[in-house]
């Protein structure tokens, strides 16, 4: 009898460097943002949520890919106010779908 593998094992793997690497930039970069819009605020709870996920001592990788999902949507929300505050949200929404794979 086959032993069943973990989720995340079939799935590809995500490099947890390069999305720090990310989260760190935009982070930067929501830093700047003005206004405190619900919109920009979800944004920032899901760059905070992914910091958690990626500070943990268990690292899923499916957790990083749902939320960097989750913040490639939240872009779709605050398109409007982050591009009006300069934030380049196309270099974001590029850079994750290629961690992504997409």
């Amino acid at each position: 009898m086959a032993t069943p593998k973990p989720k995340d094992q079939d799935a590809r793997q995500i490099d947890l460097d390069e999305v720090a690497k990310l989260i760190e930039a935009l982070e930067r970069d929501l830093k700047n943002v003005q206004g405190e819009s619900k919109d920009i605020q979800r944004l920032r709870d899901e760059v905070e949520t992914l910091k958690n996920v990626l500070k943990s001592p268990v690292r899923r990788h499916h957790w990083v890919r749902d939320a960097l999902h989750d913040i490639r949507e939240r872009f779709d929300d605050v398109l409007d106010a982050a591009v009006a505050e300069g934030i380049q949200v196309s270099r974001y929404i590029a850079e994750i779908g290629r961690i992504l794979g997409m």
